[in-house]
């Protein structure tokens, strides 16, 4: 009740500063940097590999302005909400005083005995009927301050979901990792309003999926203008898939289960400003995967996979990109099968697996890979003649589920320093 709302107003207008300075700063990069690319006295592949790079450069001025003056939007818009909510909460507290009422520092409501005249105050004393009505008014007036104040704080949290949000950067195809947001927005309304992790309603859910016989051959991409380029060839002859989820409250159990059979044989090659990528692998079997996970909402779970194959297969791989690096290659042929688990909690889980086949062969990958932002870190070793094994580990990290655990931890940490406080003021 007591901030000073303008601070919000001053700092719009620092940010709108920031965002001219970013301007000044685009303006300078595009004349004494992006510029040279451009012109007749730089050329060939070394230019050519530069203005790409300096194009990325000038873009992020271009989007820091973008997110700077979305900032200042969003303070003004914070200014305009909190002050009015702020004068809606003032002007209750006075209708509830010229009511009859007093409202505590704390906005705890209760009834003005004091405003009484002697003779309201005997029939206050002895009326029954007197005191129902004042409890029942001192209740609905409790009820509007409560609401008051919850509508600021709800709007706080608004805002600070929309200040967390506007300098999240998940284009990822913009050439940067993290960078400034060319799609910010000034509005708090866009960024949502913060409430509770939706839950699926408890019971079973599930899918059952069977294709096959199909054949087919495809080429895609030219490597020759930055498009990774892909050949493929299948023949297959059966595909088995199922999956299924039970759900009960916030424990949730899932399983998935798939069986294919069959020949394929695929190829990925290209170098471009996304990365590169060499890949070629063929096999002709069939395969096994069984999975089964237990988890708690975001806090974590348990799992446990297996995954097997009979037949021949062979391939190589190797990639660099800016979601994925790895490398790898496998000739084997035989039956093999493997078993894994592992624990994720808050969004990190540790996991290991182990191996062993009839056969002859090896196979071996290491390296990390990110999707849809799950970070997953991994190495695998297999090696058979006659009869082999091998081990994994694999690491990953739910950047979504990890936000939240963390923004968790920290809203725990400061309701418990708010309640210390709030206890130990009491004690003066």
């Amino acid at each position: 009740m007591t901030t000073d709302l303008s601070a919000l107003t001053t700092a719009a207008e620092q940010w709108d500063g920031m965002a001219a300075k970013f301007h000044k700063q685009e303006l300078a990069y595009k004349r004494d940097v992006h510029g040279i690319s451009l012109g007749p006295t730089w050329q060939g592949l070394s230019a050519e590999a530069a203005s790409k790079r300096f194009d990325v450069t000038l873009k992020e001025f271009q989007r820091a302005q973008v997110e700077a003056k979305a900032i200042a939007s969003l303070l003004r818009d914070a200014h305009t909400q909190v002050t009015s909510l702020r004068g809606k909460l003032e002007s209750a507290r006075k209708d509830a005083v010229e009511a009859g009422m007093k409202v505590s520092d704390k906005g705890v409501v209760s009834f003005d005995t004091e405003k009484l005249s002697q003779a309201e105050h005997t029939a206050y004393v002895h009326d029954p009927d007197y005191q129902d009505s004042v409890r029942k008014s001192v209740t609905s007036w409790q009820q509007l301050i409560d609401q008051r104040v919850k509508d600021v704080g709800d709007a706080d949290k608004d805002i600070q979901t929309a200040l967390q949000s506007v300098v999240i950067d998940d284009n990822v195809e913009d050439g940067t990792f993290a960078g400034f947001n060319g799609q910010a927005k000034g509005d708090i309304d866009a960024y949502g309003h913060e409430k509770p992790a939706a839950t699926k309603p408890d019971g079973y859910e599930g899918e059952f999926k069977v294709t096959g016989p199909d054949v087919g051959f495809t080429v895609t991409g030219d490597p020759k203008y930055g498009k990774e380029g892909s050949v493929k060839a299948y023949a297959d002859l059966f595909h088995v898939t199922a999956k299924g989820s039970h759900t009960d409250g916030k424990w949730k159990l899932s399983g998935v289960g798939d069986l294919y059979g069959g020949a394929r044989a695929t190829a990925n090659y290209g170098f471009s400003d996304k990365g590169f990528t060499a890949k070629a692998e063929g096999s002709v079997g069939v395969r096994d995967l069984g999975e089964v996970r237990l988890d708690y909402g975001d806090r974590g779970g348990v799992y446990g996979r297996t995954e097997g194959f009979a037949g021949a297969e062979a391939g190589v791989n190797a990639k660099l990109t800016k979601e994925e690096a790895t490398v790898g290659a496998k000739a084997f042929y035989g039956a093999k099968q493997s078993i894994a688990g592992g624990v994720e909690v808050a969004g990190i889980g540790i996991g290991g697996s182990a191996e062993g086949g009839v056969g002859e062969g090896v196979d071996a990958w290491v390296g990390w890979k990110n999707k849809n932002g799950v970070w997953k870190f991994g190495a695998k070793g297999f090696g058979a003649a006659a009869v082999g094994a091998g081990a994994g580990v694999e690491i990953t990290v739910d950047t979504h589920k990890f936000g939240k655990a963390v923004d968790g931890a920290a809203d725990a940490v400061g309701d418990f320093a708010g309640s210390v406080k709030n206890t130990v003021g009491g004690w003066f």
